[in-house]
């Protein structure tokens, strides 16, 4: 109930206009979210590559309602891979194909997104494409297949959600084509028809998919805070001589910091996924409906961050 009222909250840009005025909101968010600039989002990333962690950089937006966003969409991708290579941090870029007009235009998705990766390519920078709302699926993964796979090869990784019953399917297509996949349980509302109900059957998904890329994948990422899973990996890639270097866990800006630095001390690679930009809201609201025990944690480190100083 609490996972489905937040994404329907998600959804409601009324409320996002109301609360991105609320300093105290903006304060929550802040957790979870770099900032609203690129500068924001770099100061981030040199702190996480202090820590010898890597990033994932994000600008948070998606299905923009004119060609001209999704233009501008295009162009703020490329000046993240520009800032990328002028400052030298390690940061690869992710993006969504609704924010670069797939809902207009599909051609027009495809030629923004093939504008990205040919920036990426000069400066040797990975892309990954977001996997968005079930309705999405096929016409990501088509493009990816057709268009942009045997273009640009491992410049450019594509997700798949073990929420969606079709995942299995996915991931087989993909290991055959030798893609770059990161794995994730999902954080849409979907129907029972497209997508598991039960949180049994996604984790068990997980875990089954996520061996079967530790065998055959190219670098798979595997995007999780759930310890249980992140044990099932490091185990599976013990017990089949998995050299830690052939794959990454992936974690989510804000979520388990302690859990980061303690993969990293252990010797896995760690990429932390860092939104920035002023859309922060549905981001934020998605996350909270992943683990809805983040809203008493949030609440509470905010509470003794506003009120401890004041009584300081």
């Amino acid at each position: 109930m609490l996972r489905s009222s937040f994404l329907w909250l998600s959804e409601q840009r009324s409320i996002f206009e109301f609360i991105k005025r609320n300093g105290l909101a903006r304060r929550f968010a802040s957790r979870f979210v770099a900032g609203e600039t690129l500068d924001h989002a770099m100061t981030a990333t040199r702190e996480l590559n202090a820590k010898d962690i890597s990033v994932s950089l994000d600008l948070l937006g998606e299905s923009v309602t004119t060609p001209e966003e999704a233009t501008g969409a295009r162009d703020a991708a490329v000046a993240i891979l520009d800032r990328i290579q002028a400052v030298g941090v390690r940061a690869n870029l992710s993006i969504k194909l609704t924010q670069m007009g797939l809902d207009l235009d599909q051609a027009l998705a495809a030629a923004n997104v093939t504008a990205i990766l040919e920036r990426a390519r000069a400066h040797g920078i990975f892309v990954r494409i977001d996997m968005e709302a079930s309705e999405y699926v096929q016409r990501t993964l088509d493009l990816f297949h057709t268009q942009l796979l045997g273009a640009y090869g491992d410049l450019v990784g594509v997700v798949i959600q073990t929420m969606l019953r079709r995942a299995e399917t996915d991931v087989e297509a993909l290991l055959a084509a030798r893609a770059r996949v990161r794995l994730v349980k999902g954080a849409y509302q979907e129907p029972d028809s497209v997508a598991f109900p039960a949180k049994r059957d996604v984790d068990a998904t997980f875990a089954s998919l996520s061996e079967r890329m530790l065998e055959r994948g190219n670098y798979p990422a595997f995007a999780t805070h759930d310890e249980r899973l992140i044990t099932h990996v490091k185990r599976y890639a013990r017990a089949h001589d998995i050299p830690a270097e052939r794959f990454e866990f992936q974690l989510l800006y804000g979520v388990r910091r302690d859990l980061q630095e303690q993969l990293r001390r252990e010797g896995y690679n760690v990429r932390v996924y860092v939104p920035y930009g002023t859309e922060w809201y549905p981001y934020l609201m998605r996350r909270l409906a992943e683990r809805p025990a983040n809203v008493a944690f949030m609440v509470g480190s905010l509470a003794r961050e506003t009120f401890g100083r004041r009584a300081s």
